[in-house]
């Protein structure tokens, strides 16, 4: 597949579905990865340091007064590596739970499609969102310290593995498949239940792209509301201060005693614009194309 194919063939093969799903979150990073940057720094952040950032502002001019403009885009590398696998083991993994749980009509209900959210979550936490994460947040906080020691994304992860073996590219991963799992399970619940609603008895009914994209925002806002307290715990089990905790009930319960419930809520609005963004773009992307690969590849 080339470019022209990716973006312009009228019958795109599964392969293009995967790019374009994965080309578009990767352009949706580029473009708001300094909120991510911001949020994963808060959440770093410990009351009992004392906090190093007073907040969103205050941590983008420390920022660019230290590292520049570029500083804001420390850790991007990783995201956009894994933006294309991403995409293909989440939506490979619903098609697939979806097309079983389906009724004679090809409906599928809010309550299964939580449950297809959640195995498509959890399989790309376990394959790829917990080692692309792991390395993201300790390149950020690798930028915190006094002598920053990963010079790129490569040498990055040469050295995380040279140091913690492949596990240290592991770190989290209990908090991330929490994370993950609710993270899918709430935005397909909202979304098949939207898009159910919508379509009330018509179950042909078309859906306009601006409409799934408001939809996918609001599924997006819904998992950020709905999750923060479990990224704010896999961020801390991910950094480089990972040793101070046993385990992820162990991190969650240290937040809780040294910095109070609001702690778990660190970089949520920073990460609401990504999220909101990134989930509209990316269905708006998976719902076109689905209806054309529906009809170029009709199944029994």
């Amino acid at each position: 597949c080339g470019f022209i194919c990716i973006f312009f063939c009228e019958a795109p093969c599964i392969a293009c579905f995967y790019m374009k799903c994965g080309i578009a979150g990767g352009i949706e990073i580029c473009i708001t990865f300094p909120t991510e940057y911001v949020k994963t720094q808060l959440q770093l952040d410990e009351k009992a340091n004392p906090p190093k950032y007073k907040g969103i502002v205050d941590c983008v001019k420390q920022t660019v007064n230290g590292h520049g403009v570029r500083g804001l885009y420390r850790g991007l590398s990783s995201l956009l590596y894994g933006s294309i696998p991403k995409a293909a083991v989440r939506f490979g993994v619903f098609e697939f739970l979806s097309n079983k749980m389906r009724d004679e009509k090809g409906r599928l209900d809010s309550t299964r499609g939580l449950f297809c959210g959640l195995g498509a979550g959890v399989a790309e936490a376990v394959l790829i969102v917990c080692p692309m994460e792991t390395v993201k947040v300790k390149f950020i906080h690798d930028q915190t310290s006094a002598n920053p020691k990963y010079k790129g994304f490569f040498h990055g992860v040469r050295e995380i593995i040279r140091v913690e073996g492949l596990k240290g590219t592991y770190q989290g991963l209990t908090a991330t498949v929490l994370k993950q799992g609710s993270n899918q399970a709430i935005r397909f619940y909202v979304m098949t239940s939207l898009r159910n609603w919508y379509k009330g008895d018509d179950p042909n009914k078309a859906i306009n792209p601006l409409i799934t994209g408001l939809f996918g925002a609001v599924a997006g806002a819904a998992s950020v509301f709905g999750n923060t307290p479990l990224d704010v715990v896999k961020t801390r089990m991910q950094g480089l201060e990972a040793h101070k905790y046993k385990s992820t009930l162990d991190c969650a319960m240290k937040i809780m005693k040294h910095e109070g419930p609001k702690a778990f809520y660190k970089g949520t609005v920073p990460r609401l614009g990504r999220v909101c963004m990134d989930v509209a773009i990316v269905f708006i992307i998976y719902e076109e194309v689905v209806k054309v690969l529906n009809i170029v590849w009709k199944t029994d």
